[in-house]
C-alpha cells in the first residue's frame, strides 16, 4: 500500500523498548525505525487479543515489553 502518510504519531519509549524495536529492525533488515514500528503494528493488529480495557487504566499500563506495570487489558476469550 502506498497511501499518503498525513498523520504523525509520537510515542515515548524507554531505553529497553527502543532497543527491542531496533533489534527487530536489524534482524528483519528494515530500513528505518518507522518501518519497524509500522511492521510491528501490522503484526500486532493481526494477532490482537480480545478483552476489555480495565477501568482506571492509564497509558503507562500498556508497556511494549510487559515489564513493571503489566497490561491494562482484562481476560478475554483468547487470553
Amino acid at each position: 500500500m502506498n497511501a499518503a502518510r498525513e498523520e504523525r504519531l509520537q510515542v515515548m519509549l524507554g531505553p529497553e523498548e527502543l532497543r527491542a524495536i531496533d533489534d527487530f529492525r536489524f534482524a528483519n533488515r528494515l530500513p528505518t525505525r518507522a518501518s519497524a514500528v509500522r511492521e510491528l503494528l501490522k503484526r500486532g493488529l493481526a494477532a490482537a487479543r480480545t478483552g476489555q480495557v480495565l477501568d482506571g487504566s492509564r497509558s503507562q499500563d500498556f508497556g511494549v515489553l510487559n515489564t513493571a506495570n503489566g497490561s491494562g487489558f482484562g481476560e478475554g476469550e483468547d487470553s
